[in-house]
């Protein structure tokens, strides 16, 4: 029921997702009287697919504690009970990214040596991908928990990419040993001594010019990262539009590379990195954009498949079990 777009795009992510997964079931917890009548037009989808009612959701502009305390049957609580309970395997939603948190750490709880759960995304770079953690769910952080987060990330980029060891880079204000602030050079000391293959500082650039395979910072920085790097592909984007409109020789030429243009969009879609996952928690949890389109969606319900199947909570938490140990 979350995000801006709601069943008129989730639904539809779900009905072009069974076509290629038939080997998944969906339990779709929001009103019913919007859900039926799309599911009703679908009898193949109404088969793979359970509806558990409820009126109440979580607002886009509801504070943490009125998702926590007040809406106690919102379609995004009993979404994460689900999972808690074992009913599900893997919980997605489109809807407030702090509600999502909150309640997904209070009623699933992280795993032992973990003390704060994660959000980590793939970003494009220029030779494939990366992974990226944390992207906002943790402002204030300590050098130990950048440690938890690199670790995480190692694990999901190896059972994701199949990777046998992920190189791990620190994001910095620049990447000489005296740059960054008490936090980071802390981490960067505590990434040395650990197991990982940790390459060093990178410089928010070298996030998309496949310097590294995982990159750790707070949430702060990496939030605000994230966010820059969509707003300055969609000023490119306006910016290319606005010049091909120009006059009708600009148009001509833009017509004749329209090939190009095509492939460049296919490999930069967002959609195509939809799907952040909630990484230290006892379940598989993923976040959606807000704003996501029908393949945005499916992108992210195709994450959360791959993150059950692989079961990552269990094998982050075996990981941490043995570094303990």
């Amino acid at each position: 029921m979350g995000g801006d777009h709601g069943v008129r795009v989730t639904l539809p992510a779900i009905a072009d997702f069974l076509q290629d997964f038939k080997d998944c079931s969906f339990l779709l917890v929001g009103d019913e009287k919007q859900i039926q009548p799309f599911l009703a037009d679908r009898p193949p989808m109404k088969s793979h697919c359970s509806i558990l009612h409820t009126e109440e959701c979580v607002l886009s502009s509801d504070p943490v504690a009125v998702a926590l305390r007040q809406k106690k049957a919102s379609s995004m609580r009993l979404a994460i009970e689900q999972v808690r309970d074992g009913a599900a395997q893997a919980a997605v939603s489109a809807g407030n990214t702090g509600a999502l948190m909150a309640l997904s750490r209070f009623l699933l709880k992280t795993h032992p040596g973990i003390d704060r759960p994660a959000i980590i995304s793939a970003l494009p770079t220029s030779k494939g991908h990366c992974y990226m953690l944390d992207l906002g769910a943790n402002v204030d952080v300590e050098a130990e928990h950048l440690l938890q987060f690199a670790r995480m990330g190692t694990l999901v980029a190896q059972l994701r990419d199949d990777m046998t060891k992920p190189r791990v880079a620190l994001l910095n204000i620049g990447s000489e040993d005296i740059k960054g602030n008490q936090l980071i050079k802390s981490a960067h000391q505590l990434f040395i001594d650990s197991d990982l293959h940790y390459v060093g500082y990178i410089e928010g650039d070298g996030i998309f010019r496949d310097e590294a395979d995982v990159i750790v910072c707070d949430g702060f920085v990496g939030n605000v990262a994230l966010k820059s790097s969509e707003g300055v592909a969609r000023l490119l984007t306006e910016r290319i539009r606005s010049e091909v409109s120009r006059s009708p020789w600009r148009k001509l030429l833009g017509l004749l590379s329209l090939p190009i243009w095509r492939a460049l969009k296919k490999q930069m879609d967002p959609s195509l990195y939809n799907g952040a996952s909630l990484v230290g928690l006892t379940g598989v949890v993923v976040k959606s954009h807000g704003g996501a389109s029908r393949q945005g969606f499916l992108n992210a319900l195709a994450v959360a498949r791959a993150e059950a199947i692989n079961n990552l909570p269990s094998r982050i938490a075996l990981s941490f079990q043995s570094n303990q140990s």
